[in-house]
């Protein structure tokens, strides 16, 4: 069968995908997604992923989850810099393309202001998720590839999808001002590199026992990412519910129009209102509001499937 191939750079000269590969069930990145389907589906199920997804997101919460963010990516780059010539490792590592420490403190920047480093801290479970990058990087440095691959190649599944529903519900600015970190700019094609990064994965020279640590491994990397955003779930319950001048709750960036909320009509539904959410819904694909909602909303499940796809 003919196979065509695509060019992305690694810092190292042009480097070539193979899209005409075929997946064996001991190939790292088919146990990778395998062994970790259970715990992926238990983090997109957290209060605070449902709530983001929905567009329910305070400001102060989603400044603290880019904080987490800063430092868990600070730690494992400052590893895999240590690290890149290792050839357990040395495959992939495309730090043009995939760190995101640089643009996560021009996020901060925007949030915080000029001097937003003494405005930040890390938090106690992101400190933990940290120590286990820094162990990990020291001591078993093929297992940092688990902890890249679950953070990168999740950003690049769903990332463009956070960053608009992140810029509607927080009124940023069009231009990514505060989302820089969903922004791939050295990367033309998510698709392509992700397939591109599994290719490369499933190259590596690595024992049936290495493989199985690095399942364990990504398991971990999903369960420190849940502990950080339970966390944030409990800090986000000190938030008083902003309102609007009418006394409804705001619901994303529906101004407090409870009409313009898909997910009420939902709601509705369940406890027993069907007829009146049926109104509901015929009045939201009415409004260009509504229906840029629920695009937006179809465009997440997109994500969360295309992810089990990879």
């Amino acid at each position: 069968m003919a196979t065509t191939t695509e060019s992305v750079s690694n810092g190292g000269g042009p480097v070539h995908e193979d899209k005409g590969e075929t997946l064996r069930p001991d190939d790292l990145s088919e146990m990778l997604a395998a062994g970790t389907k259970d715990v992926h589906e238990k983090a997109e199920n957290t209060q605070f992923v449902k709530d983001f997804l929905r567009g329910r997101i305070r400001r102060e919460l989603f400044k603290l989850g880019a904080v987490a963010l800063y430092y868990t990516y600070t730690a494992m780059e400052e590893e895999i810099e240590i690290n890149k010539d290792h050839p357990h490792f040395a495959p992939l590592y495309f730090p043009s393309e995939l760190h995101r420490h640089e643009a996560l403190a021009r996020d901060l920047e925007y949030f915080y202001g000029p001097e937003w480093k003494r405005e930040i801290s890390c938090s106690p479970a992101t400190q933990r998720y940290v120590d286990r990058i820094h162990q990990v990087g020291q001591e078993y440095p093929a297992l940092l590839v688990a902890h890249a691959y679950t953070r990168y190649m999740g950003d690049l599944s769903g990332g463009q999808v956070l960053k608009k529903v992140a810029q509607r519900a927080l009124k940023l600015p069009p231009t990514g001002e505060g989302v820089e970190f969903y922004q791939f700019d050295a990367i033309d094609s998510a698709k392509a590199f992700k397939q591109l990064y599994r290719s490369r994965m499933n190259e590596l020279e690595l024992d049936a026992e290495t493989k199985s640590s690095l399942v364990d491994e990504a398991v971990k990397a999903f369960q420190f990412n849940m502990e950080v955003f339970e966390e944030l779930e409990e800090i986000g319950k000190t938030f008083q519910e902003e309102v609007s001048e009418d006394g409804m709750p705001i619901h994303g960036d529906t101004g407090g129009d409870i009409s313009k909320c898909p997910y009420y009509a939902s709601k509705m539904a369940a406890s027993g209102g069907m007829a009146y959410a049926c109104q509901l819904a015929m009045a939201i694909l009415r409004h260009p509001t509504g229906q840029v909602l629920i695009a937006t909303w179809f465009a997440v499940l997109a994500g969360l499937v295309a992810w089990y796809l990879m």
